[in-house]
C-alpha cells in the first residue's frame, strides 16, 4: 500500500491518476478526492498527529507533498513526518525545493531544509525530490498589463513541468528501495531568464528593484512573510539558486522533460 498525500492539489491529484498500484489517498476532504479506481480514501490534515497516523496505518510507503504555505509549515510538516514513523512507514518521498538550505535566498526553500533534516533524523527510508519552479506557472505570473514584474534581473531558472514531476514522483514510488537516500533535483531541459520566459508566454518583463517589487505587491495586502517569499522567488533566481539544468527527470521517467514552449503550448 502507498499512502499519497495532498491528492486533491495539482501535484498529488496527477501523482494518484499515474500510480497503478494499491494507494491510499490522503485528503482534508473526501468529497474532493480524485476518482481513481482502487483507491482508499483517508482524512487527515498534517497537523493532525492522530489522523495522520491512522491514515498511514498499514503504508510501506508514502508520499509527503509539501502542505501548503503557511507560517507554521514546518511544524505541520514534523507532526507529519512523526505520525509517519509512528505508523510504521519505512519511506517517506518528499516533494522539497530546490536549494533547499538554511540560508537559501528563496525563503520557502528554507522551511524545506528543516523538513528535510527532520526527516534525516527521523530514521525512516526517504527519497527528497527537490522541484524547480513550475512551468505551469509562469503565465500566472502575467500581470493584467502583460507583464512580468520582479526583481530577476539576468537570472535564469530551469522550470520544470508538472505533469514530469508527477511521473518523476511515480517512478519513485513504483520502486522506492532503488532510490533510498537518494535526493533528485527535478528540472526542465532549460535554464531561461524572466525575459526569457515572458517572451515564450506572450508577455514582457520588467526588472524590478526591491523596493518596486514590495511597493508593487503592497495592493495584497499579503502578511510580511508571504510577501517575502513572493520577492524573494524572484531574487533566489537573480542569485543563481534555480539556474542548474539536472537530467534526473529523464534518468527516472525514460524521456526528457518538457521545455517551457511545450508546456505552455
Amino acid at each position: 500500500m502507498i499512502a499519497v498525500s495532498g491528492a486533491t492539489g495539482r501535484l498529488g491529484r496527477r501523482v494518484a491518476a499515474r500510480l497503478d498500484r494499491p494507494q491510499r489517498l490522503l485528503v482534508r476532504d473526501p468529497a474532493r478526492a480524485p476518482q481513481v479506481p482502487g483507491a482508499e480514501v483517508a482524512r487527515a490534515e498534517y497537523a493532525d498527529f492522530a489522523a495522520v497516523r491512522a491514515a498511514l496505518e498499514g503504508s510501506t510507503t508514502a508520499l509527503m507533498v509539501s502542505a501548503s504555505e503557511t507560517p507554521d509549515r514546518v511544524d505541520r510538516h514534523r507532526t507529519f513526518v512523526d505520525a509517519a514513523a509512528a505508523a510504521g512507514v519505512r519511506h517517506l518521498v518528499y516533494t522539497s525545493f530546490v536549494g533547499a538550505a538554511p540560508d537559501a535566498t528563496f525563503t520557502l526553500a528554507r522551511d524545506h531544509w528543516a523538513t528535510e533534516e527532520h526527516i534525516r533524523a527521523s530514521g525512516l527510508g526517504f527519497t527528497f525530490l527537490r522541484d524547480n519552479l513550475y512551468a505551469d506557472f509562469v503565465p500566472l505570473m502575467v500581470g493584467e498589463d502583460g507583464v512580468i514584474r520582479g526583481p530577476g534581473g539576468e537570472g535564469r531558472a530551469a522550470v520544470a513541468a508538472q505533469d514530469d514531476i508527477a511521473d518523476a514522483i511515480v517512478a519513485v514510488l513504483r520502486d522506492p528501495a532503488a532510490h533510498a537516500g537518494r535526493t533528485y533535483d527535478l528540472t526542465g531541459p532549460q535554464a531561461l531568464t524572466f525575459a526569457e520566459m515572458a517572451a515564450t508566454v506572450g508577455a514582457r518583463f520588467h526588472d524590478e528593484t526591491l523596493e518596486e517589487a514590495y511597493a508593487s505587491r503592497a495592493r495584497y495586502g499579503a502578511p510580511g512573510w508571504q510577501v517575502d517569499a513572493w520577492v524573494s522567488t524572484y531574487t533566489a533566481v537573480a542569485a543563481g539558486e534555480m539556474s542548474t539544468v539536472d537530467p534526473a527527470i529523464e534518468q527516472l521517467t525514460g524521456r526528457p522533460a518538457r521545455t517551457l514552449a511545450e508546456v505552455v503550448g
